[in-house]
């Protein structure tokens, strides 16, 4: 699914990440930890194209992200789903046409009132705010829309990066209920995060497996978590 041999990524004119070869398999569940800065973020950013490796190579489905054009990496990019740290939404559209906004920016028409958008509203706990603006919303609200917004095109990979940082553990445990759910619908997850209680709850409901950057190296974690 995602590949990455002999990544090294370079940032402010040293290394960052060093040296990766990992596979991240169809329907796995994976999360990402490591300290304040270590570059837990960029990971998920070569994952998807945002950012490329300054050597060795990234490949997505086979296809290695570097060659491909702006339109193959766009069209990558539609499958694989993205929960952003900091949950950026246009304040003047609804909630609704918010998280539609991935099928109208790929030339979708109006999904606002599709059953699609409806069930995935209720699925996410949001039917009753469809129509509020993203500052009416709460922290967990917001949340649990931009995984929704994420999961809007249907993508095979879901990366979250710190999606529970700024939410209490009731809404923690709601949001990771809903990305168990996905990964037993197939999808592969990965969760980046600091909070090793979320990964200890999640152990027990889903095989995940821990990796941790340490020494600006990713390597697989033990059960000492």
């Amino acid at each position: 699914m995602i590949e990455f041999d002999k990544v090294t990524h370079s940032y402010g004119g040293g290394e960052l990440l060093s040296d990766i070869t990992l596979r991240l398999t169809k329907g796995s569940f994976h999360f990402l930890t490591g300290p304040s800065g270590a570059g837990k973020t960029t990971f998920l950013k070569l994952c998807y194209g945002e950012l490329f490796a300054s050597s060795g190579s990234v490949r997505v489905g086979g296809m290695p992200l570097r060659d491909l054009d702006r339109d193959s990496i766009a069209r990558i990019r539609r499958t694989i789903g993205v929960v952003h740290q900091d949950c950026q939404f246009l304040d003047h559209l609804p909630l609704d046409e918010n998280i539609a906004l991935p099928m109208t920016v790929a030339g979708f028409e109006d999904m606002r009132h599709s059953d699609d958008l409806k069930d995935l509203m209720s699925w996410v706990g949001l039917s009753k705010q469809a129509s509020a603006l993203p500052p009416q919303l709460s922290g967990g609200e917001r949340q649990r829309a931009a995984l929704a917004r994420a999961v809007m095109m249907d993508p095979d990979v879901i990366l979250a990066d710190e999606p529970t940082g700024n939410i209490d553990w009731e809404m923690s445990m709601r949001l990771l209920q809903l990305l168990v759910e996905l990964n037993r619908m197939g999808k592969t997850i990965v969760i980046a995060t600091h909070d090793l209680n979320l990964i200890r709850t999640a152990k027990a409901q889903v095989a995940a497996r821990v990796l941790r950057i340490k020494d600006r190296r990713v390597q697989l974690a033990g059960a000492d978590l």
